[in-house]
């Protein structure tokens, strides 16, 4: 069993940055893959980026493309979320997600943290 701990998000004006966090208690993978998703408020879970063991293969969403970067630091089972630009549609609740290695650009992850919430006020 893996647990997901998000830390980070909050409050704020439209164009800010924020950074979040998210620490794994355990690898049990050995490669894994990592993802942060979102879901707003009446709206599906998307997927936001996902990121290889490696750091080679990073994908974004097109909304988020060139505003959000997303890194980990393998070492400390940590991934992270740099979002720069931020906009009132970027409002949501951000979940970390580690999967096996393999395509990381999937929906299909096997644990999940509880979440961030990320408000962006206009």
């Amino acid at each position: 069993q893996v647990q997901l701990v998000e830390s980070g998000g909050g409050s704020v004006q439209a164009g800010g940055t924020l950074r979040l966090s998210c620490v794994a208690s355990a690898n049990p993978y050995g490669r894994p893959c990592m993802a942060w998703f979102r879901q707003a408020p009446g709206k599906e879970r998307e997927r936001v980026a996902s990121i290889d063991f490696g750091g080679g293969v990073v994908v974004y969403d097109a909304s988020v493309k060139g505003r959000f970067t997303i890194s980990r630091n393998n070492a400390e089972r940590t991934l992270y979320l740099r979002m720069n630009s931020l906009k009132p549609e970027d409002t949501a609740i951000y979940s970390c997600a580690v999967r096996g290695p393999g395509n990381c650009a999937t929906d299909f992850y096997n644990f999940w943290g509880q979440g961030t919430q990320v408000t962006v006020a206009s």
